[in-house]
């Protein structure tokens, strides 16, 4: 994992679908999904919260921990949805960066979402490893988490 693959919002894209799609160039395997590099390789600040934050938006803070409004509403409910559909916390990952640095959030991170057979990293949208269990997903496009993972 890398350091510019985390948002200011807290989000670990390289556990997104959209990255992991365009890593591994699914299209050419029948997926109509998109791509996207990440929000720091793709020149934006936040996906989820640069439209609505000045300070993201400016460039003024990097991670959204930095703002004395941290967590402001809009983060709360970002956190909220994707801690009940995906098994991931914005903000509990943004406290984790703030309180042991980069370098130990990106090795907890790493070996959190490995996957069990190949150890490379899974989806935190639909809990699957889009190297060795591409026939679950081509089975079903809208697959999330078994309610037994994670």
């Amino acid at each position: 994992m890398e350091e510019n693959l985390i948002a200011p919002c807290g989000m670990n894209c390289s556990l997104c679908v959209a990255y992991q799609m365009k890593k591994y160039d699914l299209k050419k395997q029948g997926f109509n999904r998109k791509y996207c590099p990440g929000c720091i390789p793709r020149g934006e600040n936040c996906t989820h919260m640069g439209d609505s934050c000045e300070l993201l938006k400016n460039g003024q803070v990097r991670f959204c921990y930095e703002c004395r409004d941290f967590p402001c509403k809009r983060l709360k409910g970002l956190d909220k949805r994707y801690r009940t559909k995906y098994h991931m916390s914005m903000i509990e990952n943004l406290k984790a960066l703030q309180k042991n640095g980069m370098a130990a959030f990106l090795k907890s991170e790493t070996k959190r979402w490995a996957c069990p057979k190949c150890g490379e990293p899974i989806c935190c949208h639909n809990g699957l490893c889009l190297q060795c269990d591409l026939e679950t997903l081509r089975k079903n496009k809208r697959y999330r988490w078994n309610e037994e993972e994670r």
